[in-house]
C-alpha cells in the first residue's frame, strides 16, 4: 500500500478513532490512547517540527499512523468496524457534515496569531 492510500486510510481512520472514544464499550487503555492520538492529531505541536526537512513528516508519516494501528488493536474488532462506519457517515462529498467543530480551533489560531502579531509589533 503507497503513501497516497495510507494518507486516504487516516482521513477515515483518525474520526474514526475520535468516535471509538466516545463509545461506553470502548476499553478504557484504548480510550486514553485514543484521546492522545486525537489531540496529538490536531495540536499545531509536533514531536519532530515539520519546517525540518524530510524529518518533520516523519510524525506525520509514521508516528501517528502507529498510534492509529495500536488504538485499533486495543478495540475489539465489531466495535472498530461499526465507529468506521459512522466516522465515513461524517463526510459529505469530502466535506464534514459538523464543519463548525472547527470554530474553537480556528479562534484559538486567531488568538495565538494576535498575541505573536502583538508581542512583536
Amino acid at each position: 500500500m503507497g503513501i497516497k492510500e495510507r494518507a486516504k486510510e487516516l482521513r477515515y481512520k483518525t474520526p474514526a478513532v475520535f468516535v471509538a472514544m466516545k463509545k461506553k464499550e470502548t476499553p478504557i487503555i484504548a480510550k486514553v490512547l485514543a484521546g492522545f492520538v486525537v489531540v496529538y492529531t490536531l495540536s499545531p505541536i509536533d514531536l519532530i517540527p515539520d519546517f525540518i526537512p524530510i524529518l518533520g513528516l516523519i510524525d506525520d508519516i509514521i508516528i501517528l499512523p502507529i498510534l492509529i494501528k495500536l488504538v485499533i488493536r486495543l478495540i475489539p474488532k465489531k466495535l472498530w468496524e461499526e465507529c468506521l462506519h459512522e466516522a465515513k457517515n461524517l463526510w459529505i462529498d469530502g466535506k464534514p457534515k459538523k464543519w463548525y467543530y472547527a470554530i474553537p480551533f480556528v479562534t484559538i489560531w486567531i488568538l495565538i496569531l494576535y498575541f505573536v502579531v502583538r508581542l512583536f509589533v
